[in-house]
């Protein structure tokens, strides 16, 4: 879904209309639309909490997980889907932000679980998972990223707009993939509780970056990166 020529099947080309028919072909390959992603971090949860289910969203998260659904329902737009890790932080983050969006549907997903994507670069002492992780977790948020960003489908005729609610590992990753940059260099990058991080994939599948964690909406002192 990303190179027209790569939808055409090329064996089958006229030999009579020739270099006419490929571009007709083509033509009915090609993208119109732009889609617009927005990725958003879960808010803050309780990180005492030994198994998933138990690390919930803290007082403070469920407080700003309202900011960011109030914050993406004045934006105005018709947002098609929202799609979630299967965390319980990011369903619960998304179940706050539903509330803002009504009639949006929601659909839940193990690729957009937490991970760790790649082994970064600088690497950090903080944080050093085992080895067997990055095959593990590396594979499956690949997979996200070739699974959900993407340009349009050629049958797409309007512009869309979803929401993604995940894992800063995660967003960090797909961002770096998907502006081409070494994704080794995801570590770099910060993102804070409820942020909003705002993708565009133009028809011609080039993608631009309009937000990086944005959190201007929120009151200073509901700001956290845990």
């Amino acid at each position: 879904r990303r190179e027209p020529l790569a939808l055409v099947n090329l064996k089958k080309k006229n030999e009579e209309t020739g270099e006419e028919e490929l571009a007709s072909r083509l033509g009915h390959c090609k993208a119109k639309a732009t889609r617009h992603i927005f990725l958003i971090r879960h808010s803050q949860y309780n990180l005492d909490g030994r198994a998933d289910k138990d690390r919930t969203l803290t007082p403070l998260g469920r407080e700003q997980a309202e900011l960011t659904g109030h914050r993406l329902a004045s934006l105005g737009l018709k947002f098609d889907q929202i799609i979630h890790s299967s965390m319980t932080r990011a369903t619960e983050t998304t179940e706050i932000i539903s509330k803002h969006l009504p009639g949006v549907k929601k659909i839940s997903t193990d690729l957009l679980r937490e991970g760790a994507p790649i082994e970064p670069d600088p690497p950090v002492s903080h944080w050093k998972p085992e080895a067997v992780q990055y095959y593990e977790d590396g594979a499956r948020i690949e997979a996200a990223f070739r699974n959900f960003i993407h340009r349009a489908d050629a049958k797409q005729e309007e512009d869309s707009y979803e929401i993604f609610v995940c894992h800063a590992n995660v967003i960090r990753y797909i961002v770096c993939r998907a502006l081409q940059f070494p994704p080794e260099g995801w570590l770099r990058m910060s993102l804070n509780n409820g942020s909003i991080t705002h993708l565009v994939i133009r028809p011609n599948g080039r993608v631009a970056l309009r937000t990086l964690g944005d959190t201007g909406f929120m009151p200073p002192e509901k700001i956290t990166r845990t």
